[in-house]
């Protein structure tokens, strides 16, 4: 496939949280920032756009980045959005599921290729395990969804082949560099577009429990408390933060 003018929306996956580049507009990298440099490199006068915002749910990503998506007339839109619903106490997946597909609906029918993602498989431990029911049941929708309007799946729910605490950022939650840069190649190989993305990453070490311990309280403290905190007052990571790439431009 040939691409001309790439719009990625999302959230923090889509941002790039966890990639970090000062460099970059709101100081990240990220995969879609990787995907839009190598089709630049198969195409003249390439575009990017990246309207993603960190801790949005997906109504938020569709009331605020849906149609000025679609103003920009994207040849090809990647959407990930959902997980931070699915990670909330109550969610009502169906209706969750009917909104994504008008969604993407409107993208397929505005002459976009649209690229879809799944969720992680958390596995049946740790703080994500309850939710795994959910995330299996919200991955089966977007395969559903993408079938209907012709769209491509990435589908991180059965990618068996990495470790996942070698792409995970210390949060647990998003990926690190080594992550977002296996994502961009897992995109552009659904895509079928050759690229020479080298997935390196550290293996995991192996704690002893006083180590891990230890770990598991510094994670409270930094990353947990303050989620929950941002849940009991309303607020969100994203708040304030404006979308990295508003407009479609060069990638250089």
């Amino acid at each position: 496939m040939t691409f001309h003018r790439y719009v990625a929306l999302g959230d923090s996956f889509t941002e790039g949280v966890g990639d970090p580049d000062p460099t970059r507009p709101n100081g990240l990298r990220g995969w879609a920032d990787r995907v839009a440099e190598v089709l630049a490199s198969h195409t003249p006068e390439f575009a990017y756009a990246n309207l993603a915002i960190r801790g949005r749910k997906l109504g938020p990503i569709i009331a605020e980045q849906l149609d000025p998506a679609i103003a920009l007339r994207p040849d090809l839109v990647t959407i990930h959005g959902g997980g931070n619903d699915v990670l909330r106490p109550r969610v009502d997946l169906d209706a969750l599921a009917a909104s994504y597909d008008g969604a993407v609906g409107r993208l397929a029918d505005s002459g976009a290729h649209v690229v879809m993602f799944t969720i992680q498989d958390p596995g049946p431990g740790g703080i994500y395990g309850p939710m795994r029911g959910r995330m299996a049941i919200f991955n089966e929708w977007v395969r559903e969804i993408a079938d209907t309007h012709g769209g491509t799946v990435v589908d991180m729910w059965r990618m068996r082949d990495i470790d996942p605490g070698a792409v995970v950022d210390t949060d647990r939650l998003h990926l690190n560099s080594a992550g977002h840069r296996f994502m961009a190649g897992r995109v552009l190989e659904a895509l079928g577009v050759e690229h020479d993305l080298v997935h390196e990453a550290e293996p995991t070490p192996a704690l002893g429990r006083r180590e891990q311990w230890r770990e598991n309280a510094r994670w409270t403290r930094e990353f947990l408390a303050p989620w929950v905190h941002r849940r009991v007052t309303g607020r969100s990571s994203g708040d304030g933060v404006a979308p990295k790439r508003p407009t479609l431009g060069p990638v250089g």
